[in-house]
């Protein structure tokens, strides 16, 4: 069973930093890309970044210049580094994974279970 876990959310002042990090564990084969989504009260979920196998890197306009995707292949690991945090970046965050399974020949999109991200003074 793949299984995504976050951490490092939290409250933060408007202009201040956090850092998320999402580990994937279990039988896998391949991990094709990771990435954050987020969805605050009321509103749709929307992809924040997103990171492929190969480094490729996708952000939604709204925080360009401000986060930043990275991952270790070694670790399975994904971070979502946040900076200059804005109120409206307040929401939860879900780490993706588009993940083969050793079971499986195709990947399935897998979640982790949220963190809170409170930006506010």
């Amino acid at each position: 069973q793949v299984q995504l876990v976050e951490s490092g959310g939290g409250l933060v002042q408007p202009g201040g930093s956090l850092r998320l990090s999402c580990t994937a564990s279990g039988s896998m084969l391949f991990i094709a890309a990771m990435g954050w989504y987020r969805q605050a009260p009321g509103k749709q979920r929307e992809m924040v970044a997103k990171i492929t196998s190969g480094g490729t890197t996708n952000y939604v306009e709204s925080v360009k210049g401000r986060f930043t995707i990275s991952r270790d292949n070694t670790k399975n690991t994904v971070y979502l580094q946040m900076n200059s945090l804005k109120p409206e970046d307040t929401a939860i965050y879900y780490c993706h994974g588009a993940i083969t399974p050793s079971t499986a020949w195709s990947p399935y999109d897998y979640w982790g279970q949220g963190t809170q991200v409170t930006v506010s003074s």
